[in-house]
């Protein structure tokens, strides 16, 4: 009888066993719901202006570098022709500086020292006539001195004539004189370089390629720098988010590969997991319990491969297969 009361006490034992395992145990869901979402590109002008024109509409598919709105630049037009004038004379102040005197100059001064050379050669010949003449008395002493007189004058002018020369040949201008005009035209250049860079700000091009997805001024708009006018939607920003209960947190991890699927999506699209947030999503004000830790969501995200990021739009419901649905591995 007691073995009978025993048996039957343990059967009870059992039963409660099962019955408490079977009310506590949550089955592992096999998929999980997310949404399509996107890192949108927001893109204004960088100085404040008038904005004067638009070349694109919302769903244009843009390359990168294409035109996307302009502002007026009136005044940076006149500032760039300033600042190339500047620096052309700059340039130009520089060269005079380095560059030789102009080539009828030295001509000149060429054909001023061969005169003077002739002149010297002249001189001399009559000196040495007069000196061979004057012991013998066939020329006076005066006239022997005053052609040694003119020898040496006609031989000073040779000189001061050929250093005239060499300084019409060699650069003008002193080292320190173009080592200040060097500076001031490069800061000429530069103050261009920062002309044209401002110029090319009132005409703004995409930075990327992608679709419009929105446009957020029109011509006649004064805007401020920074104010977004065009959102951009590059097809590397399209993600998938959803959020997983705090138990099944351990089983994912970056580089998963999950599956795709929404209504009207072809079949074998796939992402693969590059963000887990490292805090809870939402967490209600409640004590930390068994019962309230299965209501702690973290936020997942996933990005869909390259080739099927135009199947799937920002907003749109996804039904997501975990990874350990899919058993593709991990990216990495």
């Amino acid at each position: 009888m007691g073995l009978r009361r025993a048996g039957v006490a343990g059967v009870v034992l059992l039963l409660a066993a099962v019955l408490w395992w079977g009310l506590s145990w949550h089955a592992v869901p096999m998929t999980l719901q997310g949404y399509v979402d996107a890192d949108f590109v927001r893109i204004g002008p960088t100085q404040a202006g008038l904005l004067t024109g638009l070349h694109v509409m919302r769903g244009d598919q843009v390359r990168a570098g294409q035109a996307l709105f302009d502002q007026d630049d009136v005044a940076e037009r006149a500032a760039r022709d300033q600042a190339a004038r500047q620096a052309e004379e700059s340039a130009r102040q520089l060269a005079n500086l380095q560059g030789p005197a102009r080539e009828t100059e030295i001509r000149q001064a060429a054909s001023n020292l061969a005169d003077a050379e002739a002149t010297r050669d002249r001189a001399r010949a009559d000196l040495r006539r007069l000196e061979a003449a004057a012991p013998v008395g066939a020329a006076t002493m005066q006239a022997r001195d005053a052609a040694r007189a003119a020898w040496r004058s006609a031989e000073a002018r040779v000189a001061g004539l050929r250093a005239a020369l060499e300084q019409a040949r060699a650069p003008s201008g002193r080292t320190e004189q173009i080592f200040a005009q060097a500076a001031t035209a490069a800061a000429a250049r530069a103050a261009l370089a920062i002309m044209d860079w401002r110029l090319s700000q009132r005409h703004v091009v995409a930075p990327d390629t992608g679709v419009i997805a929105d446009i957020m001024a029109w011509p006649g708009e004064v805007l401020d720098a920074g104010t977004p006018v065009i959102s951009l939607l590059p097809p590397g920003h399209i993600v998938i988010r959803l959020f997983v209960p705090e138990g099944m947190l351990a089983r994912i991890h970056l580089g998963d590969w999950v599956g795709l699927a929404c209504d009207g999506c072809p079949s074998g699209l796939e992402g693969y997991v590059d963000f887990i947030a490292p805090h809870a999503e939402y967490t209600p004000p409640l004590i930390y319990s068994d019962q309230s830790r299965a209501k702690l969501v973290y936020m997942v995200q996933a990005r869909p491969r390259t080739g099927q990021v135009g199947m799937l739009n920002p907003g749109q419901p996804v039904t997501v297969s975990p990874p350990w649905a899919t058993r593709r591995g991990n990216v990495r």
